[in-house]
């Protein structure tokens, strides 16, 4: 079994799952965490983020989370969005995925947090602008992820 995998769902919240180790097994699991054929992406040199591959025809709800740590892994905001939900595993030297590092750990849940965070005090204070919003995101993703 694979350790330290995290599942992000559309609403934020993050999940530690534990995956099966082989590729049928692990792409078996996948398809039913993410309710499709999984694709992986990567946005970080040690780590896989896992989406539906059809997820935005398919009318998924977009992953606002999953795209703010992308983004910030990136440094740049991505020009599209993530649809559905997200597993984030560990990625070996060969593009393999593995278990999630405690390093890369820590700081998912550190983003998943702040995108909480983020959007609660939005209720108080909304942003002036839907760029606005995204620019803040991803300025304290940044910081939560360097």
């Amino acid at each position: 079994m694979l350790a330290n995998a995290i599942r992000i769902d559309t609403d934020g919240q993050a999940t530690v799952v534990k995956l099966p180790d082989g590729t049928a097994d692990l792409r078996s699991a996948l398809r039913g965490i993410l309710g499709g054929t999984p694709d992986q992406a990567v946005y970080h040199q040690r780590s896989l983020l896992w989406v539906h591959d059809n997820g935005q025809r398919e009318g998924l709800v977009a992953n606002l989370t999953a795209w703010t740590l992308a983004s910030a892994w990136r440094r740049i905001p991505l020009p599209y969005q993530l649809y559905g939900t997200v597993v984030v595993t560990g990625r070996d030297d060969d593009g393999m995925s593995t278990a999630l590092d405690d390093d890369l750990t820590s700081r998912v849940q550190a983003v998943t947090e702040t995108v909480q965070a983020t959007m609660a005090a939005w209720q108080q204070r909304p942003p002036a602008s839907e760029d606005a919003a995204l620019k803040e995101l991803l300025a304290y993703a940044v910081r939560d992820v360097a």
